[in-house]
């Protein structure tokens, strides 16, 4: 779907490469030093797939920008996959964490910033009560352990594409009109497929016939799908979602570990959702490990009633883990709400990535390319089809691999930062004018070398 040559890609591709490789040597020498201690050289093996020959590693990062250790400076629009949603290390975040760095930073007991940070969560998301994670794929794996409790059913239903981390029952899709495990996936100790039911996502028909056995105890779904590609809600669809899953008897899991970027109050908020489970992980915390998830009261009846029923003796729920809900993350938690996540805070963010948007929608049109923007809230991405998506296979459909990589490398080269996987940019508090700019005018830059088909660099 693109004008693009793969041999200009290629080409282009390989010059980044080499321009990458000749400008980072502190970084080759610490990617060839790395493999004697680190598979695959780095701490998370899924860090080294950028498109850059070796890892690039920073030194250091601030607001919206990081350095490298060969101190090159990067405007970074990635931020950390939405962990550092709102800029790296804020000022009030880092502070909290001096003052509690002295006072502890764990003891299994809760002090009073769980306290407020309860009340401050019910407040702004519109949920009564809440429970402390460590990741926010442990907080949905929470919110489907009480959900399976509550309903006495077995079966987890997503949508083809969703994002929910690691959780096992979500690592399925729908392949010719059957759940299956997604590819790739090592060391399963059962088959996800077996406890899971994928339907498109903005599919009423679908979702009520995978409904209507009456075995599925939550849906757990994000307001609009963001890691296969940015896919809206088509208008009306969460209404429709609501109304079934109310009528079948099964609990909503909204999970808004990355849409939380639209609003204050997540999508929740300012759509005016009404699910029974809420998630939320990697930003609530200002960067640090820390999830949470609220829930009605009625789901903390049926939670107590739950508990009762598995009580007997000293037992266990299978669920928290030691350092979750420690002192050090809630005080940054603490502190993010009150103090970062701020109405200023957003309406800044919202207008840069309105910018952003606009400015890719210009480009686009000025190349003639067959390409779509989507828009969320404080994050967009420009996708290699001629309209946005309305699913996940349609979003899918539309990778370009390759082009994806040689696009993100030259940005990288001239010192900006992309999500890697797809084409993802997310403004923070703390993105510029001048840095939006920056990306849309180099963005610009390859996209001409790439269509004069001889991948030169600019």
């Amino acid at each position: 779907m693109t004008p693009i040559s793969p041999t200009a890609v290629a080409r282009l591709m390989a010059r980044e490469e080499a321009r990458f490789l000749a400008a980072n040597p502190n970084s080759v020498a610490l990617a060839g030093r790395a493999r004697h201690s680190l598979f695959g050289g780095v701490p998370m093996h899924w860090m080294s797939d950028w498109s850059t020959p070796v890892p690039l590693f920073v030194s250091q990062a601030q607001g919206a920008r990081f350095t490298d250790v060969d101190d090159h400076d990067y405007v970074d629009f990635c931020l950390g996959d939405t962990g550092s949603m709102f800029g790296h290390s804020p000022l009030p975040v880092a502070e909290a964490i001096a003052r509690q760095a002295y006072l502890g930073l764990t003891t299994m007991l809760p002090g009073e910033d769980a306290v407020v940070c309860g009340e401050l969560l019910a407040e702004r998301f519109g949920l009564p009560l809440w429970q402390v994670a460590a990741t926010a794929t442990d907080a949905n794996r929470y919110a489907l352990r009480w959900a399976r409790a509550i309903t006495g059913r077995s079966v987890v239903l997503v949508f083809d594409g969703c994002y929910h981390g690691t959780v096992e029952e979500t690592m399925v899709r729908l392949r010719e009109g059957k759940t299956v495990a997604r590819s790739g996936l090592i060391g399963m100790g059962s088959d996800p497929a077996l406890a899971s039911r994928v339907v498109p996502f903005n599919d009423p028909a679908a979702l009520e016939a995978a409904l209507a056995p009456g075995d599925v105890a939550a849906v757990l779904c994000e307001p609009a799908m963001t890691n296969i590609g940015m896919v809206l809600p088509d208008p009306g669809f969460h209404h429709t979602l609501r109304e079934l899953t109310r009528r079948h008897g099964t609990l909503l899991i909204i999970d808004e570990t990355h849409t939380l970027s639209t609003h204050p109050g997540g999508c929740t908020r300012a759509w005016s959702l009404e699910p029974d489970l809420l998630t939320l992980g990697k930003a609530i915390a200002g960067g640090l490990p820390c999830a949470v998830f609220g829930f009605t009261q009625e789901v903390a009846s049926g939670m107590a009633a739950a508990q009762d029923r598995a009580a007997s003796g000293h037992g266990h729920s299978g669920m928290g883990t030691t350092l979750s809900a420690n002192a050090m993350v809630m005080h940054a938690l603490r502190a993010n709400l009150t103090r970062v996540m701020t109405q200023a805070a957003y309406a800044h963010m919202l207008h840069e990535a309105r910018r952003l948007a606009e400015g890719l929608r210009r480009l686009i049109e000025r190349h003639a390319l067959p390409w779509s923007v989507t828009e969320l809230g404080a994050r967009c991405e420009f996708q290699f089809c001629p309209a946005p998506p309305r699913t996940g296979a349609e979003a899918e459909a539309a990778f370009d691999d390759p082009l994806q990589r040689a696009l993100h490398l030259y940005l990288i080269n001239r010192g900006i930062l992309i999500t890697p996987f797809h084409n993802m940019m997310l403004c923070c508090p703390e993105t510029r004018s001048e840095q939006v700019d920056q990306l849309l005018t180099t963005l610009d830059e390859a996209i001409a070398a790439l269509l004069a088909g001889d991948g030169l660099d600019a």
